[in-house]
C-alpha cells in the first residue's frame, strides 16, 4: 500500500484531536515503516518522521506538542489550535 505524506499528516491530526491514542500512532508508525510503501517525493521526511513517532512510547523520548509542530511544518503543514466549550 502507498502511504502519502497526507496519511501521515492526517494520523498526526487524529492524535493531536484525541481520535486515537499514542499507542495507536506509534503502532501505525511502525507497521507503515516496515510494510509500507512511501511515496518517492517525501520519502526521507516521511521516514524519519515514522522512525521519530515509533519511539514516541519510550519515555525517554516521548511526544509534545512542539515537536508534532514541527514535524507537521517539515511536512509543509501548520498546526491551528481550535477551542471548544464542553457542554
Amino acid at each position: 500500500m502507498l502511504v502519502r505524506k497526507k496519511n501521515l499528516v492526517e494520523k498526526i491530526r487524529d492524535y493531536l484531536n484525541h481520535k486515537i491514542e499514542l499507542a495507536e500512532l506509534v503502532d501505525w508508525a511502525e507497521v507503515t515503516l516496515m510494510e509500507g510503501e512511501l511515496e518517492n517525493s517525501s520519502f526521507e521526511k516521511m521516514r524519519d518522521t515514522l522512525a521519530r513517532l515509533g519511539l514516541a512510547d519510550v519515555s525517554a523520548f516521548g511526544l509534545t506538542w512542539e515537536e508534532c509542530e514541527k514535524i507537521l511544518e517539515q511536512l509543509g503543514y501548520r498546526a491551528n489550535v481550535e477551542i471548544t466549550e464542553i457542554n
